[in-house]
Formats: C-alpha cells, sequence, structure tokens
C-alpha cells in the first residue's frame, strides 16, 4: 500500500523500476529504501543473524539497529533501511559473515 497523495506531503515520482533480490526480479518504486521495497513485494526476512542462526529483517528502520543489512551489488553490510533502490540493482540476502581479504605484504 502507498499514500499517493496527502496534503502535506510533496509529489512523489511513481516511476516504477526494476531490481534482483537472490536473483529474482521484483518491483519498486523511484524513492523507495532497499526495505521498503523488498516489503512491499511481500519479503519479510532479509538474511539470517549469524550467531543465533535467526530470521533478520526490518527492526528499527532508521539505521541503527543493523538487523537489516543485505548485500549490494558485492558491497557486503548494507544497510537496506537507509539505501535508496536503484534501477538494476543487484541485492542478496545476508547469510554469513563478509568475505575478509588477507593483508599482503
Amino acid at each position: 500500500m502507498y499514500i499517493t497523495e496527502h496534503p502535506i506531503l510533496p509529489k512523489v515520482d511513481q516511476k516504477v523500476i526494476q531490481f534482483y533480490f537472490n536473483d529474482q526480479i521484483l518491483h519498486a518504486r523511484a524513492g523507495q529504501t532497499i526495505a521498503g521495497a523488498l516489503m512491499a513485494n511481500g519479503i519479510k526476512k532479509f538474511g539470517i543473524s549469524r550467531k543465533l542462526h535467526q530470521a533478520r529483517g526490518l527492526f528499527c528502520a532508521k539505521g541503527r539497529c543493523y538487523s537489516c543489512f543485505v548485500t549490494v551489488d558485492g558491497l557486503d553490510h548494507v544497510l537496506s533501511c537507509m539505501t535508496l533502490v536503484e534501477e538494476g540493482m543487484n541485492v542478496r540476502s545476508k547469510l554469513s559473515d563478509p568475505d575478509v581479504g588477507e593483508a599482503r605484504s
């Protein structure tokens, strides 16, 4: 559900864009966060917690709890609640710790 008109809100761009979540094509509205777009597509599970192996998703929606981490275009630990979705963006569930390269001398 989207608010399309409201007296105190500015006019919102209604352009629909396409992005990918775990290789599935989804649609979002321009200006939505990744978390908002996932929720609008019925996706509530964004990943798995590394310690307790429980589902993670949108919790605080303001970038403080780190529960909504996803991988975006290969970049690990992106806050989906603070990042706007873009055309063609490739989003993946966060199922493990990020790959950390070894220091080279």
